[in-house]
């Protein structure tokens, strides 16, 4: 076992080494390194098997030892044999394996001696120290023993029992280690012994050791050499690494030098650049600071704008406070008079018993039908008008575009004169004119260049007759009718794309790519015509790539327009451009020039590329050398391989734009005394520079002052933004709209005065809705005329010298802006005198064609430093007693801290507080007024004409005064203030008797009676009551009322009343007070609530709940009894129930009436089936009748017009002498066939109650309404009845009392929807009918299934009987929407029965159930064959018979049959291949299929094979027996198999043949029913002739005589003699018989009739043979006697009869 275990260890270690080996095979350098990493693990193991070898101790180890020997010897010699081989070649990979596992043997066999040599140590130590103990317990045991003699002398009794005890154990202790001593000498025997044995192992392998040593030394020389060699070559790997290191590094050396000199130039770019931005940066933040001065002139106007809103927004709401009135009472009266209606209408209903909801909701919905049909019918006039309107717009655009088309191409025909020619003529009369005249400079600033837009001036000018300018102007008519109509267009893109933005650039007029040559003949232009159509026919062609044609510009030229800017006459001027072909395909460009009046200007070189792949671009340089100072205008003209396109150019000369930055100043409002400057820029984005000058305005002299009275200020605050402020900031509109009139659009024009209206409209607004301002104004009306009349008087007395001139301009008025520069120009405002100041100022250039530009200067000087930013205070909306703050802001220009005082009006001194009273705002600085307004219920009354009651408005004027200062500063204070009050509508609620198994729920209504939204709660409400929604809590929007829900639901029986509070968010409580009466009923429901499942239709859905009863004891004090409130205790006893379900519901209870028991429970079931009501499915049908009858009659009309049309054409074609065109017909025909489809047919539609359930009509009308179902959801409540007593079928339930208070409800909620999965064959049915089928026989139906849902179904199956006769052939995984699938089902039953089951098809919506009928029938039938054998008889070989029989079938199926033989069974070749029946079967089997012909030919043959047999009848078949040679064995089985199954019949067919007429039958068989393999060779004709006699066959008969003790019966035989009739052999008409030995026979007892005679054809004669035992008969031996038998025939045969008899006994 030790062996055993190293072995196991060393196979373990050689299958982990073993990847190691495979890789170490693989590469050998690696193979030393591992090898000593094994050598080391295998260190490892001696410290770790110790273990292992503990458990080796305890074991016998000489079996392993001999086998490591063994193993190790193998070893040895195995590697001594390979050793010498090795010795001077290269250690290979199977050496050094061998190696490895030799030192792991050898260190294994040193480890086990070591421990056996340990182990022999500790025996020894082990047996040393048992020696010692015994020599020990040897000397006690001494020493005891004469201590007893000692006590047994003094007589010590006592004594000498303990040392007798002693003795006994000391005695036991020395056997016990003489045992162990021996036992350990043993196994110190038995390891010494093994000791030898590894020491003589250890001898034997210590050659292996040498030899082993030496191999491992070298090995370890090989990889000391190798890892030397892997030392060089890291080496030398180091040393190219720092090769290429300090490579690197001269590398990163040389482009930190590259990048140093390129830093190094960009440092020097960089400064270049800097100096050259500074210029423009200073220039940009010229540009942002005007960006920021507008953004803050916009601010302001930002500001008075929303002062303006707030102006406007208070005038709205005095505008509207009547008309909000009266849209109050008119809704009011409108909500009234519904209400009247309503009410009305309700007692109508009462009144006729009807129910009110249901009237009232369909009259609500009548109303809302009827109003959106009136919607419906004028949206439907609308547009029949617009396309009506763009019907007729669209023919008048065909109409104008055919004229004008008409007029262009007259216009064509006129001048298509010498245009060329023309231009040509007049640049080279410019050029001759300037070269020889020395006035041409003159002529320069006359003569303008052609272009396209003035050409049509110059034709009406100089060369073009009074004709050619009528015709220009319908031109430009025409073009303008084309421009209103493209803008008035119908067929707009759905979006723009580059056509609508380049088509135009690319548009080649036919008038200038039709060149024609100058001075030629009609005759000559025409051929030159055809020759040039000839060639664009080769030239340009269209391009189709994929079947898309390429429209558009085939080439894209960047830049898309060449244009030179600001040129100088005499210069030359360049520009490159590209062209990409932006075709499909392949495609060329040809340069066909420039328009004709640029050729002398424009050159262009341009060298054609050949042909250019798509995306592929080529290059051109326009030349531009200018020779007027002109602007030029045209194209170049190039030609591609699928049409001509071209690119424009112009030439701009050098101009000068000037541009003001800001056309108004507005200084603002400052203090009388302040010094203040604004800069305005003027700018020149031109290249041309002129001279400026900065001066007022013509019509102003120097700067108009407009001074206004400080108490004018004063009472109108609110309106300064209004007046001055408006008044600035359209004048400067207004005076550059006189001022450049000239300059301004038409277009243009319109916007600005209508932007102008619009301010004084606004204005007239503002002044007309602010009555408190007219107030004001008012007021100070007389003060204003004084003043007005002051300064009327003054103002003569004034000269013009002594007037303050406010704004002046700075030190620049005057002077040069060159090209792409900009001025600033400084304006300075001093005001001396309050009031507003408005200046106008005008700067004009040298240059003749640079208009003038104008600019405004306005501000505003007061005499007061204070000032409030925001002079209306808005707290917006405000509840009583509500404490709202809000802080004022006040500011001062003065130089000094100025003392304030702060004051409220009167009326709102108790609601409305500014703290401080009193202040000081420093110089140049704001101060801060607290304001505080708690408005209280008493506001109305106090505030008096501050309030107005109506629209609840509080505008408050606030007053503060400066010290020595006579004006005050006034601001006002806005608020709406409104009630916080919530009103809870009925006051007090009245729930009326409720169960505690129920909850009651009564509505009440919440109205918001504040403009201000409001948060509400419920709260501290009982345990018994709920708010819904939202458990009370929500938010009310003004004005809102919102419909509370408060459920009530008692937990005992007694009287209730109680509060409920109302909280809203400012902590305001409404009560509201509730009463009912709580009733304990006898009987409980486990549910009050059951909610079912989306359940299609016809599908069912069940659920279970339990009626309760509870009450076993009056005891009220133990628990609670059922009571009415406090009244009587109901009685304990059994306690009846009856459950009322409304008919015709889809809802079934089950029992609905029944006794429960105290302390019981009774189960009911509640179930819901969705249905289609049989009324709704019959007017269906009735419907779906009709529409077919319409659809049949509509399509007999159609097709009677169609033919009546055919006949008027054919009519019309002979007539006319030609066929008619489609267009002459289609419109009449479809008169007719909109008149024959309004025509009523003569069909009358079934009454419904006349459509039968059964019927195809109900069936397709039911399965239209499932598929076109769209769900539906029903709530029912039922009632459940509850009495005291028991239910007594005799009595009934009159004398049972019961209280209504008392009744249960049951709410049910049903929602049904449509079938997910529907069956589509068989007209929808879900009823599978396979009829009668026979037992045994499947029958397989398909059912057609589908998806009438919008989503993918996974379908699911119930379980079938898995021992039932039903079976799922094909179930269905998932069913995609609108899918058909199949089902197929088999019935095979297996018994005569009715089988029923159902199927359902789950899905997650819904089940679909199919219900399986079918019923199983066993076939029988009746053959008219008995024993089951049908004998042929004897026949002539090669003749034939025939025989019949029937079958009759006796069941109520048809039958299919098919016979079968078993002879041509395809298993007849391989059984024919077995051994013979006779040789391997039981005596007494034989075997179906007898002989055969040899001929192959099947030897019985039936009719029919197959066929089906009625219920009741009979089906007869032909035998047919056709042998071809003589044989007496011939038979085969015959199988009726019904439905190709079950064998319902096995007929024996039997038959012989003879060769000739007669034949002998009967005895005991001599020989095998199977024939010889060899053919006997027939008998000759002249044999046949001659009557030969054939030798004798044998005949044995065998006859047993029973002894009895009475006389027996003697034992009888028969044989029977045959003739067969046969159309051969005419001449012998008999055969003859005779047998002879007739004396011998009778003497042995024998007695035969008749011993001769003759036999007809066709029939049989027996002889008969008997036999008595003689007299001298010894029964142990059996008689035996022969005779011979002669017939005489055809031929003469002789029968060898053997008579054998014996007597057997009982």
């Amino acid at each position: 076992m030790e062996d055993i275990e190293f072995f196991d260890i060393c196979e373990k270690e050689q299958t982990a080494a073993s990847p190691f080996l495979e890789e170490e095979k693989e590469d050998d350098d690696n193979v030393t390194d591992r090898f000593w990493n094994v050598a080391n693990q295998s260190k490892g193991h001696k410290l770790g098997e110790k273990s292992v070898e503990e458990k080796i101790r305890s074991k016998d180890a000489s079996e392993g030892v001999g086998e490591d020997s063994d193993s190790s010897g193998e070893i040895q010699e195995h590697y001594m044999n390979n050793g010498n081989n090795n010795n001077n070649k290269t250690m290979k990979y199977a050496d050094r394996v061998r190696i490895l596992n030799l030192r792991r043997n050898l260190n294994q066999l040193d480890n086990i001696a070591k421990e056996k040599d340990l182990t022999i140590q500790k025996a020894r130590e082990e047996l040393s120290a048992c020696q010692l103990r015994i020599e020990m317990l040897t000397k006690e045991r001494e020493c005891t023993e004469t201590e007893i003699e000692e006590e047994k002398e003094t007589g010590n009794i006592a004594a000498v029992f303990r040392l007798q005890a002693m003795h006994r154990r000391l005695c036991a202790e020395l056997g016990n280690e003489k045992d162990l001593e021996s036992k350990i000498a043993l196994m110190l025997k038995e390891n010494v012994y093994k000791m030898w044995q590894i020491e003589i192992e250890q001898g034997k392998s210590g050659n292996l050791r040498e030899q082993l040593e030496q191999n491992e030394e070298e090995l370890e020389t090989k990889c000391k050499e190798r890892a030397e060699q892997r030392i060089q070559k890291e080496k030398t790997a180091a040393r190219m690494a720092e090769r290429k290191q300090q490579a690197g590094k001269k590398k990163e050396m040389e482009a930190q030098k590259e990048y140093e000199k390129g830093h190094q130039k960009v440092v020097e770019d960089v400064h270049r650049n800097h100096e050259k931005a500074v210029q423009f940066l200073k220039k940009s933040m010229l540009r942002i600071r005007q960006k920021e001065a507008k953004e803050e002139l916009r601010t302001q106007e930002h500001m008075e704008k929303r002062i303006q809103a707030v102006l406007s927004l208070k005038n709205n709401i005095t505008s509207n406070r009547e008309n909000l009135r009266t849209l109050q009472v008119r809704d009011k009266a409108r909500v009234l008079e519904a209400k009247k209606q309503e009410m009305k209408m309700r007692e109508v209903i009462l009144a006729e018993r009807g129910d009110v909801t249901k009237e009232i909701f369909l009259h609500k919905r009548h109303m809302e039908l009827e109003r959106q049909k009136q919607e419906f019918t004028e949206q439907q006039k609308s547009q029949k008008i617009e396309i009506v309107a763009r019907i007729l717009q669209e023919e008048a655009y065909v109409k104008k575009q055919k004229k004008h088309q008409a007029q262009t191409e007259a216009l064509r025909s006129r001048s298509k004169l010498q245009d060329s020619l023309r231009w040509r003529i007049k640049t080279w009369q410019y050029i001759e004119n300037a070269c020889e005249d020395p006035a041409a400079a003159v002529l320069q600033k006359s003569w303008r260049t052609p272009s396209a837009c003035s050409s049509i001036d110059d034709k009406s000018s100089s060369v073009v007759d009074s004709s050619e300018k009528i015709s220009q102007d319908t031109i430009h008519e025409n073009d303008e009718e084309d421009d209103e109509e493209a803008s008035e267009t119908l067929a707009e893109p759905e979006f723009t794309g580059l056509w609508t933005q380049e088509s135009n650039l690319y548009k080649v007029p036919k008038d200038e790519t039709d060149p024609k040559p100058l001075g030629a003949s009609k005759m000559e232009r025409k051929i030159f015509t055809e020759n040039l159509e000839k060639l664009r026919s080769r030239i340009i062609h269209k391009q189709v790539v994929s079947g898309h044609e390429f429209k558009g510009c085939p080439f894209y030229s960047k830049p898309s327009l060449v244009h030179f800017k600001d040129f100088d006459v005499g210069k030359t001027y360049k520009k490159k451009i590209i062209l990409i072909n932006a075709s499909y395909s392949v495609n060329f460009c040809k340069l066909v020039g420039v328009s004709e009046h640029l050729k002398d200007f424009i050159n262009i070189h341009f060298d054609p590329p050949g042909q250019m792949s798509a995306g592929m671009s080529c290059e051109m340089v326009v030349t531009f050398k200018p020779m007027i100072n002109e602007v030029l205008e045209g194209k170049v003209i190039f030609l591609a391989q699928n049409g001509s396109f071209s690119i424009p150019l112009k030439c701009t000369t050098k101009r000068c734009v000037l541009a003001l930055d800001k056309e108004l100043i507005d200084f603002g409002t400052h203090v009388v005394g302040e010094t203040i400057s604004r800069t305005i820029i003027l700018t020149n984005r031109g290249a041309l520079g002129t001279r400026f000058k900065l001066q007022t305005s013509a019509g102003d002299n120097g700067t108009r002052t407009t001074t206004k009275s400080s108490l004018e200020r004063m009472v109108s605050p609110a309106l300064n933004g209004i007046t001055s402020e408006e008044k600035a900031s359209s004048s400067p509109v207004e005076s550059s709209m006189y001022e450049n009139k000239e300059q301004v659009s038409p277009v243009h024009t319109e916007e600005v005065i209508q932007h102008v209206g619009l301010r004084e409209s606004q204005k007239t607004e503002i002044s007309l809705g602010s009555s408190h301002i007219e107030q004001f104004s008012q007021d100070a009306s007389i003060t204003e005329a004084d003043l007005e009349a002051e300064n009327a008087e003054s103002t003569p007395e004034l000269m013009p010298e002594e007037e303050p001139v406010e704004i002046t301009l700075g030190k620049v008025t005057e002077g040069e802006i060159g090209p792409f520069s900009s001025i600033k120009l400084q304006i300075i405002f001093t005001p001396s005198v309050p009031g507003d100041v408005r200046a106008e100022f005008e700067i004009t250039f040298d240059n003749p064609n640079c208009k003038p530009l104008h600019f405004c200067v306005i501000g505003v000087s007061v005499d007061v430093p204070v000032w409030v930013p925001n002079p209306n205070i808005d707290l917006k909306i405000c509840m009583y007693e509500r404490l709202y703050q809000d802080c004022i802001i006040i500011q001062s220009r003065a130089k000094a801290a100025l003392r304030l005082k702060f004051e409220v009006c009167k009326e709102l001194s108790n609601h409305m507080e500014l703290l401080p009273k009193t202040g000081y705002i420093q110089a140049q600085s704001s101060f801060s007024v607290q304001l505080k307004f708690l408005p209280r219920h008493s506001l109305p009354e106090d505030a008096g004409r501050y309030f107005d009651k109506e629209t609840r408005v509080l505008e408050v004027p606030m007053t503060i005064t400066v010290a020595d200062k006579t004006k005050p500063i006034e601001f006002t204070v806005h608020a709406i203030v409104t009630t916080s009050d919530l009103e809870i509508s009925p006051a007090e609620v009245n729930f009326g008797y409720c169960t505690i198994c129920e909850a009651v729920q009564t509505t009440i209504t919440l109205t918001n009676k504040s403009i201000l939204p409001q948060e509400f709660g419920f709260v501290g409400l009982p345990e018994f009551v709920e708010v819904q929604p939202s458990d009370g809590f929500g938010t009310l929007l003004p004005q809102e009322s919102l419909n509370l829900d408060v459920i009530f639901k008692a937990n005992k029986a007694k009287e209730y009343s109680f509060e409920l509070t109302c909280k809203s968010e400012i902590n305001r409580q409404f009560k509201l007070s509730c009463k009912a009466v709580g009733v304990h009923p006898p009987l409980e429901l486990s549910h009050s609530l059951v909610q079912f499942a989306a359940t299609a239709l016809n599908d069912v859905s069940t659920a279970t709940l339990y009626v309760i009863n509870s009450h076993v004891s009056l005891n009220r004090f133990t628990h609670a009894v059922p009571r009415i409130g406090k009244g009587e205790i109901a009685p304990v006893g059994p306690t009846s129930f009856e459950f009322l379900v409304p008919e015709d519901s889809p809802v079934t209870i089950m029992p609905s009436v029944g006794t429960v028991l105290p302390g019981k429970k009774c189960l009911i079931q509640v179930s819901f089936r969705p249905v289609l009501s049989e009324q709704l499915i019959r007017e269906e049908a009735v419907q779906m009748l009709c529409r077919a009858d319409a659809q049949r009659m509509m399509l007999k009309k159609i097709h009677e017009s169609e033919m009546q049309r055919r006949r008027d054409e054919t009519m019309t074609g002979k007539k006319d002498g030609r066929k008619p065109s489609y267009a002459t017909f289609r419109q009449p025909s479809r008169v007719r066939s909109s008149k024959y489809a309004t025509a009523s047919s003569g069909f009358e539609p079934p009454k419904p109650e006349e459509i039968k359930t059964n019927s195809e009509e109900y069936i397709a009308a039911q399965y239209s309404l499932i598929r076109n179902f769209t769900g539906k959801f029903e709530r029912y409540i039922i009632p459940c009845f509850v009495a005291s007593g028991d239910i007594d079928e005799k009595r009934g339930s009159e004398n049972l009392n019961y209280s209504p208070y008392n009744t249960l409800y049951l709410e049910l909620h049903c929602p049904a929807v449509a079938p997910s999965v529907v069956v589509t064959s068989d007209n929808g049915k879900n009823i599978i009918n396979f009829g009668e089928v026979a037992v045994g026989h499947r029958i397989i139906k398909r059912i057609t299934i589908q998806n009438i849902s919008q989503e993918q179904l996974a379908l699911g199956f119930s379980i079938l009987n898995p021992n039932g006769p039903f079976l799922l052939v094909s179930p269905v995984g998932n069913l995609d929407p609108g899918e058909n699938q199949f089902l197929f089902i088999s019935f095979c039953p297996n018994e005569s029965k009715l089988f029923f089951e159902t199927l359902d098809i789950r899905s997650i919506k819904a089940t679909l159930t199919l219900s399986i009928i079918g019923h199983g029938l066993a076939p029988s039938i009746a053959c008219s064959v008995e024993g089951e054998v049908l004998n042929m008889g004897y026949v002539i070989a090669k003749e034939k018979v025939t025989s019949t029989f029937k079958i009759q079938n006796t069941s109520t199926l048809p039958l299919r049959y098919s016979i079968k033989l078993e002879s041509l069974s395809q298993t007849r070749d391989k059984e024919r291949q077995r051994l013979p029946f006779f040789i391997t079967s039981p005596p007494g089997k034989t075997d179906f299929v007898g002989s055969q012909n040899y001929s192959g030919l099947s030897v019985f043959s039936v009719f029919p094979v197959e066929g089906v047999t009625e219920p009741g009848k009979s089906q007869e078949f032909t035998v047919t027996f056709s042998p071809d040679h003589e044989s007496l064995y011939y038979s085969d089985c015959l199988k009726v198999v019904l439905f190709g199954k079950e064998i319902a019949q096995v007929i024996w067919l039997k038959g012989a043949a003879r060769n000739h007429m007669m034949f002998v039958e009967g005895g005991d068989p001599l020989d095998v029913p199977v024939e010889s393999l060899a053919i006997t060779s027939p008998l000759s004709e002249e044999a046949a002739k001659g009557e030969l006699e054939e030798p004798a066959k044998s005949i044995l008969l065998n006859l047993e005589y029973i002894q009895a003790e009475i006389s027996g019966t003697p034992a009888m035989r028969e044989l029977k003699i045959g003739a067969i009739r046969t159309v051969q052999f005419a001449s012998k008409k008999n055969v003859e018989f005779s047998l002879d030995s007739l004396p011998l026979l009778q003497q042995k007892g024998f007695t035969i009739e008749p011993v001769k005679g003759t036999v007809d054809r066709g029939q049989i004669k027996c002889i008969s043979v008997s036999w008595m035992p003689p007299a001298d008969f010894d029964p142990d031996h059996p008689l035996t006697v022969a005779a011979v038998l002669t017939l005489k025939g055809d031929i003469k045969e002789s029968y060898k009869v053997l008579f054998t008899a014996r007597v057997v006994s009982t």
